[in-house]
């Protein structure tokens, strides 16, 4: 069901592949941490849509404001957005993808289970991308991770799969 989205997201990226990853692995990590977290089927299908489209609007930040700074994500991610959603799904459903990716990157906004697995999905990707230490994913999971799932994944990348919870 969210084929269509997929196909929109990598036709809008075009040829900047790393974006085009990056947002495959932050889907794939916020899947596998809806199902484990046993989410609804409509907070699943917000968790997935929000994920293939959290960074669509990083090719217009840039564009516009020279930065894909998080805040101009969020400026722009939701007018990109909203023509790829509207046709195909529910009004109530629109709305809350576009308000995900509208904060995605104001961590004081979360409110609700959908918001927080797309956090710690972008998180576990962005720590990877970066290169993070141990000590930054263990201040950045201290922080913002809240689901026993996305602490879990957090643990076994950065500490190790026999390592004890460290968050």
């Amino acid at each position: 069901m969210t084929n269509h989205v997929l196909y929109e997201m990598i036709r809008y990226f075009g040829m900047d592949t790393s974006l085009i990853n990056h947002t495959l692995k932050v889907y794939g990590f916020a899947c596998a941490i809806a199902e484990e977290e046993s989410v609804s089927k409509e907070l699943g299908q917000v968790v997935r849509l929000a994920a293939l489209l959290h960074d669509i609007g990083v090719p217009e930040a840039v564009r516009k404001h020279q930065s894909a700074a998080g805040n101009f994500q969020e400026l722009e991610g939701p007018i990109v957005a909203k023509p790829i959603l509207e046709e195909r799904y529910p009004k109530n459903i629109v709305e809350r993808v576009l308000y995900l990716i509208g904060n995605h990157h104001s961590y004081s906004r979360i409110d609700g289970m959908d918001f927080q697995i797309l956090v710690e999905a972008d998180f576990l990707v962005n720590l990877d991308e970066a290169k993070s230490s141990q000590e930054e994913a263990l201040r950045i999971g201290q922080k913002y991770f809240k689901t026993h799932t996305g602490g879990k994944l957090l643990n076994w990348m950065y500490f190790g799969k026999e390592a004890r919870n460290c968050l």
